[in-house]
Order: C-alpha cells, then sequence, then structure tokens
C-alpha cells in the first residue's frame, strides 16, 4: 500500500530564559478538532518549500515571529491521526532563540506563555504526552516515533534514536 501522509510541523518555542514554552490554545474556532486543547504552533507543509522552511513559515505566520535557533528534535508518523483517518508525518523542532514578540492571539487560538513544569497540567492530545519529554530532554540525538491513532486514540507509542 502507497504511504501518503499529510507532511507538517510542530516547534515548540522557548522563552528566553528558556523557563517557559509558547503555546497555543485552540479556542477560536467552534467546528476545530482541536478545540480546547493546547498545542505547540506548525502546521501542514506547502508543496514548494522544504521542512525547515515550512517551519519558519508556521511561526510567522501563528506567532508574528522570526526564529533564529532552532533544532530538528525529532519526527513522529501518526498513522490514521487525521479526523478521517489521514496519516500523518510531523517535523518536531525546539526553538530556542527568536526576535520580534510573539502575537497574543491568531484565528486559531489564544498564544500563551506556560511554564515548562507546568506543560503536562494542560489539555492537549493524549500522544503529545509521551514525546514532549524528548523535545525538551538533554540528548542531543533526534528522536523518530511511531504513534498509531484509531478513532482519535493513541494505540501504541515507540521511538528509537540511533
Amino acid at each position: 500500500m502507497l504511504y501518503t501522509p499529510i507532511v507538517a510541523t510542530l516547534g515548540y518555542i522557548l522563552s528566553p530564559d528558556h523557563r517557559r514554552v509558547l503555546m497555543i490554545h485552540r479556542n477560536a474556532r467552534p467546528h476545530d478538532e482541536h478545540l480546547g486543547k493546547y498545542n505547540g504552533l506548525g502546521g501542514k507543509l506547502d508543496p514548494h518549500e522544504d521542512v525547515l522552511a515550512g517551519m519558519l513559515r508556521e511561526i510567522r505566520e501563528e506567532a508574528a515571529i522570526h526564529c533564529t535557533q532552532l533544532t530538528l528534535r525529532g519526527t513522529v508518523n501518526w498513522p490514521g491521526f487525521g479526523k478521517h483517518g489521514e496519516d500523518w508525518l510531523g517535523f518536531v523542532f525546539l526553538i530556542t532563540c527568536f526576535t520580534g514578540t510573539p502575537l497574543e492571539r491568531n484565528a486559531e487560538g489564544t498564544l500563551e506563555w506556560v511554564d515548562r513544569d507546568r506543560l503536562y497540567e494542560l489539555p492537549m492530545w493524549e500522544g503529545d504526552r509521551h514525546f514532549l519529554p524528548l523535545v525538551f530532554d538533554a540528548d542531543p540525538r533526534p528522536f523518530h516515533g511511531v504513534m498509531p491513532y484509531r478513532d482519535g486514540r493513541v494505540q501504541s507509542w515507540s521511538y528509537s534514536r540511533v
């Protein structure tokens, strides 16, 4: 079977003191499948752009800031994640330096600085709790995971690092 995932980026932006993370609270669109959840910033890749260009564009569009230092922390393959069972493949970045002042809100919701030690208290996708520790850990090696979903629920999680 041909694998044709939706390719996307997901970025977690640290405050200048690295104690907080800029999260979007998806609370602006009533029919949003992410409604009420917190997430990093990002979105689908455009056909003409590479993954890094897509991440930089998404951050500019969603927060109006320019990333000056970011690291690819890993990839996550989400088979069955989409609203209609679509497969997604995400490139996950940690943004440690930026210029500009982030927006307070955008078309998807409110942007909020959240203390890193409070991050896991937020309502978020169940699966995010599995890979988020890898985004923020001190291991410099990127992780590469697979997290199958069925009916909006995580079925399993595994990852590797080399």
